[in-house]
């Protein structure tokens, strides 16, 4: 059985706060979450083919190093 690897910063215990928060989220929380993310002063949401997620991630990885 492979052992499970977290991000840097992440452990088990940030793990299960996350999908606790998400569980037991409700509907109307949700959609209010998710149309803050749009509201984010210096970020922009936009809908991007999936084939083009790990050019863009590159990108942004490149960005926030320079």
């Amino acid at each position: 059985m492979k052992e499970n690897t977290f991000p840097p910063g992440w452990d088990s215990k940030r793990v299960s706060k996350v999908l606790a928060h998400y569980e037991t989220q409700t509907e109307d929380d949700a959609l209010a979450e998710d149309e803050a993310a749009f509201e984010i002063d210096g970020q922009t949401m936009i809908e991007v083919p999936t084939e083009l997620v790990p050019a863009i991630r590159k990108l942004l990885a490149r960005h926030k190093a320079a």
